[in-house]
């Protein structure tokens, strides 16, 4: 009889056993299938999603655009926070420039404006670059922040450090301190 018990017993601890391990086989098998089910559903979805629209197609450079890409700082620019810009040609538009910033590529339209300052201006109304003698800045047009400021080129550089070296002129402000004041009546 206790032959009987312990045989017994040594069949549960064996059918426990077998139930745990294939309960815990199933606890394996559960994580492997919901991630085997979110790919699918991944895959699903990207299929589902509709294709990227194609680029629309920039106008033809004109004249004043052309000599404004002629006028535009190219290369790598240094920027505050020890962050860079790229600004090169675009490959298919002549007279269009790539502004590479972070992961992302802005291609660009540069416009002269009246002030002087170069404007390149995102052809999908994203952003905004302002180039001006000393220093660029690149910005979201649609929230109205800037992106990244006191950007320089390697000629805005040469500019900034010519500058410093020049001797005032007193044309900065409108203010030249060796002129003569004018006297009311004698114009």
């Amino acid at each position: 009889m206790i032959a009987t018990l312990r045989l017994a017993a040594l069949a549960a601890a064996a059918a426990l056993g077998l139930i745990s391990t294939t309960a815990a086989m199933a606890e394996e098998a559960k994580p492997k299938a919901a991630k085997a089910a979110a790919a699918a559903s991944k895959t699903a979805a990207k299929a589902k999603q509709p294709a990227p629209k194609p680029e629309a197609p920039l106008a033809e450079a004109d004249e004043a655009q052309l000599t404004a890409y002629g006028r535009a700082y190219q290369g790598v620019y240094a920027c505050e926070f020890n962050q860079t810009l790229d600004i090169g040609p675009n490959a298919r538009h002549a007279g269009y420039l790539d502004v590479k910033w972070k992961k992302d590529t802005y291609t660009m339209k540069p416009v002269l404006s009246h002030t002087g300052a170069l404007r390149l201006e995102d052809v999908k109304g994203q952003t905004l670059m302002v180039q001006i003698a000393n220093k660029s800045m690149l910005m979201d047009t649609r929230v109205g922040q800037r992106l990244v400021d006191d950007c320089q080129s390697a000629e805005q550089r040469e500019a900034v450090a010519a500058a410093k070296l020049a001797p005032p002129t007193g044309g900065g402000l409108g203010i030249d301190p060796s002129k003569q004041p004018v006297v009311a009546g004698n114009n």
